[in-house]
Order: structure tokens, then C-alpha cells, then sequence
């Protein structure tokens, strides 16, 4: 069990970063100090009682990624409750299943998605509380939870007739060993699971994260992924917020464009993403300046190469704010071109790995210590085994056991079950190997690898890896039909009117698009035709494609 307690890693924080900024929203003026943060979750307290709310009780929150979302995630696991954070694109029909599995009693949601819920369909909610300022959207008959908060201030000053200050800090004693989040994997209505997250799941990963010393006190840090999943909410928040970080959150769509931007006015002094963000900047950024003739020749002069890409590491990095030490990537595998690019100009990046069900670190490196192709190596708080012959060298189900692995799912027992082995080591569902120091590297998902007809291992994710650095793709997905392996498409059409090329000119490019890619892979792995998709694919909150929707 670790011994730093995760309610006390906060009650801790807040006393000793009193007078620093803590939270901004990236394009308003305003910023909130630690100590307001923490007046803040005071007065939530003091609703939340006046609500009937006890230890253990569930709170659902859905909103946009703002400071009053993470007031409201705050101020609810430290008053004792059981937060259970909802993403925003759920559809109403999958929210409220969330709601009603959950069984939780009070709702912090944005105005607008409140709207689209019915609330006759969420019977055990008292009541629903809006995230723009905090007032009562709907409470059920005989509540009157819009009274406790009409005399918040005269109840807040009766509660603290001296002010509020730091020594009046006192959160819920909540043993580590306690749920303290419920993170549901899907909205999808029975397929959703609740991961119970254990207060020394959180502790864990904090506290790893802090002796790696990857951000220091009175830094800052933008945060723009999603934080109703736990990669965004431990690391650009929890983790950020518990050592005394100022935390801006974008709370818009990260597009590039916006990205950078807002990277340009934030500065931070870490960024922590997913492949996708990156792999758009590569592409948008960095292709077409190595696709000019100048620079392809300079490159292959040996005595410019090294001078040349220290200007685009530069460049790069100055458009990510230019004062970062190192980009933390997660949530998916990173793009193989991208990773070989990005060592080779010695830009300082790693690339991390965990899931959900272990809140959610397994591996990781500092830039200082990454190995390209790798996903960082093993916790020190956890173990890994490859469930293969020869765990070094034959892909094999990557499992899991530790102080960060999930209580369980919620009032699931047969999931539970399902996931762990006899002998109690969590199935990721993820292949890979391990090397002799314990860093592991992942070939694929275990539930997309297709069996090629003599036999071999054809893991599509290494296929599409390259087939999205081709010209005029924007993403694939390779599957199989009819024994054979065909990818679909969808194009890069921004990329089309640059250049001028007719939309009816792709089905050519595409041709050529396929001999380069068979030119490339293995004689198994060779694609028999690739089909255009009209459409972005839908993706997971870790901006991965839901592949059993295209099987």
C-alpha cells in the first residue's frame, strides 16, 4: 500500500502553495490562486452536506474541461464522495445509463448537455448543479438544495466567523484503499464498464510522477485532453495541481492551429499528449518543409544534416511554446516514421504506457532514459510478464499486477473476473515483449492482430503506421475481408486543395499509394486494395479508432 494518502496529497498542497496561481481557463483574463481553489471546494462542502450527501455516495460531472470542472471533481473527493467523471461527446442515452449504473445522487453538468438529458430518466439524482456558476438546474420535489445554495456566503462566513485560511483546511479521512473515482470506460450502453479506482491507485501514479521531478512547483502546464479520462485528469491536473502548478485548461477541440497558439501564450514547461496531436504537427509542420527540394538535397550532404535538424528541433519546438524540457506521450502507440524523425533531431520526447484499469501508468521513461520503439520501462510499483514462450523475443498478452491495477469494475463481478488471470494478474489486452532492463515494447492490440493465411502474426496497427505517412492520407484502418487485407481510408482533402488535385484524381493516388506501401511491408502484410472512407473514424477519448465498428 503506498503511504502518501491521495485526500491528503490535496489537503497538503493547498496549505503550502496558499498565495500561488493555480487554475486559469486559456482565453479569459482572470486567474485563481490556491487559495481561492480551495474556498471554493469549502463552500462546495458546505452544499454538498446541505444535499444529504454521506461518505461513498457517488457524484457524477460532465462538462467541458474547465477550473469549475475540476473545483467540482476536487471538492467532491475531498468531502469523501465517489467521483464518477462522464466525457462530454457521450450521446444523453449513454449519460444516463452512466448516471443510473453509478447509482449517482448529485450531477455537476454544463448548462448545455443538461439540456439534452431527460431528467425523468435519472430517478435517484437529488439534483443536477450547473458548472457555469454553480446554481440548481433541476433538484427533485421536496429537496432544497437551491436554498443551501442561495445562503452559501452567509453559511460560508457562519462556518468561518474569522475568514477562511489555510488551518482551515480539513478534508475527509479517506483510507487509500477506497474507491474514489468510478472511470467508465465506454458510454456505450451495455458495454460501458466502471473502473473502480482506489485512492492508492491515484497515490501511486502522483507520487511516481513526482520523485521523476518531470515538473516543479510554480511551473506551468496547458491542459487540453480530455479530463473525464484518467490519462489527462492524473497528469495534467491531479499531478500538476497537487505540487502547486498553474494549470491552464484549453477546454476546446486541440487542433493544431488552436495548439499552438495557445502553446505560444501559455509557455508550458511540459507538454503531455496523445500520438495523434504530434503526428498532425509532423504532418502539417515538418513534411512539407522536408519535401522541398532544397532541403531533401542539403540532407543528404552529411556535414548540413546535424545543423539543419537543430533548426527544425528548433522550430518545432519553439512553436510549442519554446520552454518545455520534455513532451510526455501516451494513450497510443506513436507512429513509428514520427518516432524515428523525432530521435534522429534528438527533439525530447518519451512515449509512456497504461490503460484505465491501472489509473493509469505501467511504464515510463524520462527523455533522458527513453529507448526509441519502447514504451518506457516498468514501475518501480508494478510487475509485468508476457504471457508468451520466450517473453524477450515472441509477441505475447502483456499483464499487469501492482500498487496502480483497479479494485475491479463496478457491480460487474463476470467482467472482473474475465480480466484478471487465476492467479491475479490483469490482462491488458495488449501484445508485446520485454527487454532484459524491463522496458516494454508493444506490437499490437491482442483483438485486432489478424491471423495471416500461413499462419502469421499480421498486426494491423504496424501497417497503418506506415500507410498514413503516404501522400493525401489523413488515417487508415487495415482489415480483413474476405482473406484478405484491405485499408480503408480516409483522405487528407486539406492536403488535396493545397495542391490543386480534382477529388476525382484520388483513386489514382491512391493506386500508387498502395505499390509504394506493398513495396514496404512483408509479402503477408501486403494490402489486396484500399476503399476510401467518406468520413473521420470514430475514435476512443485516447483518440484511437473503435476498430470493431469497421469489421
Amino acid at each position: 500500500m503506498i503511504k502518501e494518502n491521495f485526500i491528503k496529497l490535496f489537503e497538503d498542497g493547498f496549505k503550502y502553495n496558499w498565495d500561488l496561481p493555480a487554475m486559469s481557463n486559456y482565453g479569459e483574463a482572470k486567474t485563481i490562486n490556491y487559495s481561492d481553489v480551495a474556498k471554493e471546494i469549502a463552500k462546495l462542502h458546505i452544499i454538498l452536506e446541505g444535499a444529504g450527501i454521506k461518505e461513498g455516495d457517488k457524484i457524477a460531472l460532465i462538462g467541458g474541461d474547465t477550473t469549475n470542472w475540476a473545483i467540482s471533481y476536487l471538492a467532491s473527493v475531498t468531502y469523501g464522495a465517489v467521483i464518477v467523471p462522464i466525457l462530454a461527446d457521450f450521446n444523453p442515452n449513454d449519460v444516463q445509463h452512466i448516471i443510473n449504473h453509478s447509482e449517482s445522487l448529485l450531477l455537476f453538468s454544463s448548462d448545455r448537455i443538461w439540456e439534452s438529458l431527460d431528467e425523468d430518466k435519472m430517478k435517484e439524482l437529488k439534483a443536477t448543479i450547473s458548472l457555469t456558476d454553480f446554481r440548481v438546474l433541476h433538484q427533485k420535489e421536496k429537496e432544497n438544495i437551491d436554498q443551501v445554495i442561495a445562503r452559501i456566503e452567509t453559511k460560508f462566513k457562519e462556518k468561518y466567523p474569522n475568514g477562511f485560511t489555510k488551518d482551515d483546511i480539513a478534508y475527509a479521512d479517506v483510507p487509500n484503499e477506497k474507491v474514489v473515482v468510478l472511470n467508465y470506460t465506454s458510454g456505450t450502453t451495455g458495454f460501458s464498464k466502471g473502473v473502480m479506482i482506489m485512492g492508492n491507485n491515484l497515490a501511486g501514479n502522483l507520487t511516481f510522477v513526482t520523485r521523476q521531478n518531470i515538473l516543479r512547483r510554480g511551473e506551468a502546464i496547458l491542459s487540453f485532453l480530455p479530463l473525464a479520462h484518467t490519462y489527462g485528469c492524473a497528469f495534467e491536473f491531479l499531478y500538476s495541481i497537487s505540487i502547486g502548478c498553474h494549470v491552464t485548461f484549453l477546454g476546446k477541440t486541440p487542433s493544431p492551429k488552436i495548439l499552438m497558439k495557445a502553446f505560444e501564450e501559455v509557455r508550458p514547461n511540459i507538454v503531455i499528449t496523445v500520438p495523434l496531436i504530434l503526428e498532425k504537427i509532423y504532418k502539417k509542420m515538418i513534411l512539407p518543409l522536408l519535401a522541398k527540394r532544397p532541403m531533401r538535397l542539403a540532407l543528404s550532404i552529411p556535414i548540413l544534416d546535424a545543423q539543419i535538424y537543430a533548426k527544425i528541433r528548433k522550430k518545432l519546438m519553439d512553436a510549442m511554446g519554446g520552454n518545455f524540457e520534455q513532451v510526455i506521450i501516451g494513450g497510443a502507440p506513436l507512429n513509428k516514421e514520427v518516432e524515428e524523425f523525432l530521435y534522429k533531431i534528438k527533439f525530447p520526447f518519451m512515449v509512456g504506457y497504461g490503460m484505465t484499469e491501472c489509473a493509469p501508468l505501467i511504464s515510463f521513461d524520462t527523455y533522458a532514459t527513453f529507448v526509441p520503439t519502447s514504451c518506457g520501462k516498468i514501475l518501480d510499483i508494478m510487475e509485468v510478464r508476457i504471457d508468451s514462450e520466450d517473453p524477450y523475443n515472441i509477441a505475447g498478452e502483456i499483464q499487469v499486477r501492482g500498487e496502480n491495477v483497479m479494485a475491479g469494475y463496478y457491480k460487474n463481478e463476470e467482467a472482473t473476473k474475465a480480466s484478471f488471470t487465476e492467479d491475479g494478474w490483469l490482462k491488458t489486452g495488449d501484445l508485446g515483449t520485454i527487454d532484459k532492463n524491463d522496458r516494454i515494447f508493444i506490437r499490437g492490440r491482442s483483438k485486432s492482430m489478424i491471423l495471416g493465411a500461413s499462419g502469421q502474426n499480421i498486426y494491423p496497427e504496424e501497417i497503418e503506421s506506415k500507410l498514413n505517412n503516404l501522400p493525401f492520407v489523413m488515417e487508415s484502418l487495415i482489415i480483413e475481408r474476405d482473406r484478405k487485407l484491405v485499408a480503408l481510408v480516409y483522405p487528407d482533402y486539406d492536403a488535396l486543395d493545397e495542391t490543386g488535385i480534382e477529388s476525382d484524381k484520388l483513386s489514382d493516388l491512391m493506386n500508387e499509394n498502395k505499390k509504394t506501401l506493398n513495396e514496404m511491408v512483408a509479402p503477408y502484410e501486403r494490402i489486396a486494395e484500399i476503399q476510401l472512407y467518406p468520413m473521420e473514424f470514430e475514435k476512443t477519448p485516447k483518440k484511437s479508432i473503435k476498430r470493431y465498428l469497421y469489421q
